[in-house]
């Protein structure tokens, strides 16, 4: 009885081993590969949609944050009024006092004019002599998609008076409210 029963222990280790070295069929393989991909093409579009909003919201922040370094500037430098360039806001705190040049009030990836997608500029400066010296006093500030469609939608602009706008084609044609 002990040898019988031996036997049928050491059969079951045996089929229970080719068991194990069986694996997946193809069939089973193409099944999960296929529900892959079904989930993949209903979870990437949602992906790109989500980077383009997140993209779209840190432009509007962007452009808010480059029209209270304008009013900072302003305040800063008031014959020089307002500043034309974003370069003239930004600056490394570590080469010393702010200046009129570098004024340090914008990061250093705003101050040169890209970040997440957007590409930044001020624009349509208006500039009056006083004493000899140009003084600016408007300009608009304009944020365009690098690509419309893949790393946004909408354009963005705002002036001295910090009212932003969009323009739903990515230009700068900024008519609408933002919503």
């Amino acid at each position: 009885m002990t040898k019988l029963l031996a036997k049928t222990t050491a059969v079951e280790r045996v089929q229970t081993a080719q068991r194990a070295e069986e694996g997946f069929t193809l069939i089973e393989l193409l099944i999960v590969m296929s529900i892959m991909l079904i989930l993949m093409t209903l979870a990437v579009p949602q992906l790109l949609k989500l980077k383009k909003t997140g993209n779209q919201t840190s432009a509007i922040n962007s452009v808010r944050t480059i029209g209270q370094a304008e009013l900072q500037y302003n305040s800063a430098y008031p014959a020089n009024g307002f500043s034309c360039s974003l370069t003239a806001l930004g600056g490394d705190p570590k080469s010393g006092a702010p200046t009129a040049q570098a004024a340090q009030l914008l990061t250093p990836d705003l101050a040169e004019g890209h970040k997440a997608g957007y590409t930044f500029a001020i624009t349509n400066c208006q500039k009056v002599t006083i004493n000899n010296q140009d003084m600016v006093t408007s300009f608009e500030i304009t944020a365009v998609p690098d690509a419309v469609g893949k790393t946004g939608d909408l354009g963005f602009c705002s002036d001295e008076n910090n009212a932003i706008r969009q323009d739903p084609t990515g230009g700068t044609n900024c008519t609408q409210p933002i919503q």
